[in-house]
């Protein structure tokens, strides 16, 4: 394995915290002896300690400007309803599922990626590596597979990372590599297949969020950010190897568990105001939510109240291309109790679908509808 060359790596002593991707070793030996002197309280506060001086290191990082940064959202891309979600989910909000109890916390200085596996050129990475290359900077949407009809298992965050696809040309990926599957440092495995790089060419290598490095939770130092793919086949966290290789060699973590190979985000919305079981005036009542898709966009949304025709909802602007889209109606509320259901349609005109099943073994499906109550 050898590192990709003409990449730089700060290795002087001198170099201030302000200048340079990594603190200095003078920080992080100091940050050893802390973390060396309450071990012997036990693996409970070692733990914690050592938790604490990683987010001390990862606050000091600077994050380099991305070379190819991210739209401005514009102002209409969330509709002006009372208590509507904002277009992008704040950073200690955005869900988090995960195989373990608890993260990895992860030692910048120490760590590298790897790229292997059916190549010609097996490459190793460490995070200086990746901050030294060309940025992108993007909105994602991310979901869980697991997410029910109108859950919140859903976000949209800026991501900056490598494009993926740079770096598997840096590679030589042989033709018989059929799945890219991610590895973290504590073992878990996410894969999906190759030829999606070509539908989904923002796919990266992400090491910021929003700006700031990647927080411990979502992933720090590096993590895989997939657009169109449900994250159990492909959001890698604490991301420790990217593997080409097929499905039959290595069946990723959760395809082991029953869960579908195809990953593909599907068609699907919500209704964020107003809340299920809530009471609202007769009168001008503001219905809003998001829709949301793979690859591609949201062509329309509608609104049904109790029985009766679909009607077309109000598009905000767009976000981004790999984002959900928010959406508004204007209702005229009467007095009773009443059911509000959503449906939306994808770019290509397929409605989405209101047949119902769980989340297992690959995404639930059916319209989200609400109940409320308007009093006179």
């Amino acid at each position: 394995m050898s590192h990709i060359d003409n990449l730089n790596r700060p290795d002087d002593d001198s170099r201030e915290v302000e200048t340079s991707p990594l603190i200095t070793r003078r920080t992080l030996l100091r940050a050893g002896g802390i973390l060396a002197g309450v071990g012997a309280l036990g693996y409970a506060a070692y733990a914690l300690t050592k938790r604490q001086v990683t987010e001390g290191v990862r606050a000091l990082l600077t994050i380099p400007s991305p070379s190819d940064p991210a739209s401005a959202i514009p102002s209409a891309a969330t509709p002006s309803i009372s208590d509507m979600p904002s277009a992008v989910t704040p950073v200690d909000s955005f869900f988090r599922i995960d195989t373990s109890m608890s993260p990895p916390v992860v030692d910048v200085a120490t760590w590298s990626m790897r790229i292997y596996g059916r190549v010609d050129r097996p490459v190793t990475l460490t995070y200086n590596d990746l901050l030294a290359m060309p940025s992108i900077e993007r909105y994602v949407t991310l979901s869980c597979v697991s997410n029910d009809v109108g859950g919140d298992l859903i976000g949209t965050a800026k991501f900056q990372g490598v494009r993926l696809s740079d770096l598997l040309s840096k590679v030589g990926v042989h033709s018989d590599a059929s799945l890219i599957l991610g590895e973290s440092v504590d073992s878990f495995t996410a894969g999906f297949p190759t030829d999606f790089l070509k539908q989904s060419p923002d796919s990266m290598v992400a090491y910021a969020m929003d700006g700031a490095a990647l927080p411990t939770d979502h992933g720090f130092p590096a993590r895989l950010v997939v657009p169109g793919l449900y994250g159990y086949v492909s959001a890698t966290k604490w991301l420790s190897s990217i593997k080409l290789t097929t499905l039959k060699d290595d069946p990723p973590y959760w395809i082991t568990k029953g869960w579908l190979a195809d990953g593909t985000i599907q068609a699907a919305s919500r209704i964020d105001v107003p809340r299920q079981g809530t009471t609202v005036r007769a009168g001008t009542v503001g219905i809003g939510g998001r829709a949301w898709t793979e690859i591609g966009g949201v062509k329309s949304v509608e609104v049904k109240i109790d029985d009766g025709a679909w009607q077309p909802a109000t598009l905000a602007a767009p976000i981004a291309a790999n984002t959900w889209r928010l959406w508004s109606f204007a209702w005229m509320a009467q007095p009773g109790d009443h059911t509000i259901s959503v449906r939306m349609t994808n770019d290509n005109g397929s409605v989405q679908t209101d047949t119902q099943h769980g989340v297992y073994p690959g995404a639930a499906s059916g319209l989200h509808s609400i109940s409320v109550n308007v009093a006179a």
